[in-house]
C-alpha cells in the first residue's frame, strides 16, 4: 500500500471529511482506500453483508464534480459508511440478518437516516452483519456466518449491531449506523472498542428500518472518535412526520460546538446492580473513567433488575407477535440460537405485557428523578469483555450466567428509560489486551451532555480505538 493510502486509512472521520472539503485528497480515492481495506479484511472479520461499491463510486464521484464546480459540500462529504443490514437500502432486500427476508421485495426507497447521510455527503459502501431481526447480543448468525472480533478473530464482536462495530474497529469504515433495543448499539462498541452513541428513545426517525420492538427500538451511529459520532448524530437529526414515533421537533447541534471539559458537571457512578454484574475490569475501566472526571458518588439506579425483566418480557412479546406468521409456516427457517425466544414470546400472555408496559411508566419517572440530582451517570456497558465465539455460559463473580443474554445485563436496563448512552472504548488490564465500554448516560434529550464527557475521556487519552494488527 502506497504512503498517501496508509495515511488515509488511519485518518479519522471527521478529518477526512475536513481533507475532503479543503481539496487535499478526492472522495473517490478516499472510498478506494476504504474498498481495499475491506476486500483485504473482510474475509477474517465477516462484517459485510453486501457490498455496495458501484452506488460508492457513483456517490463519491458526484462529491468530486461538486468540488469541482466550486458548490458547497456537505458536512460528511466523501466519508465512506456503513449500516446494519436492517436499514432499507433502495434496490437491496432488506435482510435483518434472517434466511425468510431473502424472498421479501427490494427496497424501493433508503431508509430516512441514509437520506439525511446522503444528503450530508456521505458515501455508502454496504450493509452490515448482525443477529437475525435484532434478537441477540453476540452476531453468531447462523445464516450469514459469525462477526468476529478485530481485535481477537476467535472472539465475539457483540451484537445485535456486531458487523457495524466490526467494521469500525477493523478501519473498514469510520462510521456506522446500527440499531440498539437493549443495548445493541452499546455491546458491540464496548466488545470491540469503538464509539457507539444510543440517543434518546425517539430522536432519531426509525423509517425505513426493520423493526424488533417498536416499544424499545432506537436507531444511532457508531464511530472511530467523539467527533466522527456527533458529527454523524448531527447529520441524522430530523423531524420526520412520517415517523409518528420520532419526536425530534428540534435539531440538537453538537458536533460543531463540543465544549470541553466537565466542569459543572455533576457526575455520578453507579452501584448496586451495576456494581455486583460486573467483573473486575469492567469495573475498573469505569473507575478510571470516574477518576478521570473527578466523579466519585455512588448512586443507586432504581428497580435495575425490574427494567431488565420488563424489558424482556415486552422484547419477547413483540418479537413473537411480529414474527408470528412466518414461524407459524416456517420456524426451521429462522436462527436457531433464537428461535424458540421467538415462539415463547409469541406465547406469554398479555396480562405480561401490559403489566411490564404500565410499570415502564412508573420507572421512567423513578428514572428521571436521578437527573435532578445528578447531570451524567456512569456505568459498565458488559460485565466482561469479549469471549471466544461459541461461549455458552459466563462466569461473573462467581455466578454462572448465560453468556448471550447476559452480554447486555447492564445496557437493558438504560434502554428501557429511554436515556441517551454514549458507550466509550477503554482498555482496563486483566483482559488480554480487549476492550470494554463505559456508558455515559444523562437525563431524555440530552445527547449534548453524554457527548461533552465523551470528549473529555478522548482528550484524557483514557478512552479512544486501539489499530488492529492484520
Amino acid at each position: 500500500m502506497n504512503n498517501t493510502a496508509t495515511t488515509l486509512e488511519t485518518m479519522k472521520g471527521f478529518e477526512l471529511a475536513q481533507a475532503i472539503a479543503a481539496g487535499d485528497v478526492g472522495a473517490r480515492e478516499v472510498l478506494e482506500v476504504s474498498i481495499a481495506r475491506i476486500e483485504a479484511t473482510d474475509a477474517s472479520v465477516n462484517a459485510f453483508t453486501q457490498k455496495s461499491y458501484l452506488r460508492a463510486r457513483q456517490e463519491a464521484d458526484a462529491v468530486d464534480a461538486q468540488r469541482e464546480r466550486g458548490e458547497p459540500l456537505g458536512p460528511l462529504a466523501g466519508v465512506p459508511y456503513a449500516v446494519k443490514n436492517l436499514f432499507d437500502v433502495q434496490g437491496e432486500v432488506t435482510l435483518a440478518g434472517s434466511k425468510v427476508n431473502r424472498s421479501h421485495a427490494a427496497a424501493a426507497q433508503d431508509a430516512f437516516l441514509i437520506a439525511r447521510m446522503k444528503a450530508a455527503g456521505a458515501v455508502l459502501v454496504g450493509s452490515l452483519n448482525m443477529d437475525e431481526y435484532a434478537y441477540g447480543f453476540t452476531t453468531e448468525n447462523t445464516h450469514y456466518g459469525p462477526c468476529h472480533n478485530p481485535h481477537d478473530l476467535t472472539r465475539i464482536a457483540g451484537g445485535s449491531s456486531g458487523g457495524s462495530a466490526a467494521a469500525v474497529a477493523a478501519s473498514q469504515v469510520p462510521i456506522t449506523l446500527g440499531s440498539d433495543t437493549n443495548g445493541s448499539i452499546r455491546v458491540p462498541s464496548s466488545l470491540c472498542g469503538v464509539w457507539g452513541l444510543k440517543p434518546t428513545f425517539g430522536r432519531l426517525s426509525r423509517r425505513g428500518s426493520y423493526p424488533f420492538v417498536h416499544s424499545i427500538d432506537h436507531l444511532g451511529p457508531l464511530a472511530d472518535s467523539v467527533q466522527s459520532l456527533a458529527l454523524a448524530y448531527d447529520m441524522l437529526q430530523s423531524p420526520d412526520a412520517m415517523d409518528p414515533g420520532c419526536h425530534a421537533l428540534r435539531v440538537q447541534p453538537t458536533a460543531s460546538s463540543l465544549p470541553l471539559g466537565a466542569q459543572g458537571l455533576r457526575i455520578g457512578v453507579l452501584g448496586g446492580y451495576f456494581h455486583d454484574n460486573a467483573t473486575t475490569p469492567a469495573r475498573e475501566a469505569t473507575m478510571l473513567a470516574a477518576k478521570t472526571l473527578g466523579a466519585s458518588d455512588l448512586v443507586d439506579w432504581p428497580d435495575a433488575s425490574l427494567g431488565r425483566a420488563a424489558a424482556f418480557i415486552i422484547t419477547a412479546s413483540e418479537g413473537g407477535s411480529l414474527h408470528l406468521a412466518d414461524l407459524r409456516v416456517s420456524p426451521e427457517d429462522f436462527e436457531p440460537l433464537s428461535v424458540d425466544r421467538f415462539i415463547s414470546g409469541a406465547l406469554q400472555p398479555a396480562s405480561w405485557y401490559l403489566r411490564a408496559q404500565r410499570f415502564r411508566r412508573v420507572y421512567r419517572d423513578r428514572v428521571n428523578a436521578l437527573f435532578k440530582h445528578w447531570d451524567v451517570l456512569l456505568a459498565p456497558a458488559t460485565p466482561v469483555s469479549a469471549p471466544p465465539i461459541g461461549t455458552e455460559w459466563l462466569d461473573i463473580n462467581g455466578a454462572q450466567q448465560p453468556c448471550r443474554p447476559s452480554m447486555g445485563l447492564l445496557t437493558q436496563p438504560i434502554s428501557f428509560a429511554g436515556c441517551p448512552v454514549v458507550a466509550a472504548p477503554m482498555w482496563p488490564a486483566g483482559t488480554e489486551g480487549m476492550p470494554i465500554g463505559v456508558q455515559i448516560i444523562a437525563a431524555p434529550w440530552r445527547e449534548d451532555l453524554v457527548l461533552r464527557v465523551a470528549q473529555v475521556l478522548q482528550n484524557a487519552g483514557v478512552a479512544h480505538l486501539q489499530p488492529v494488527n492484520f
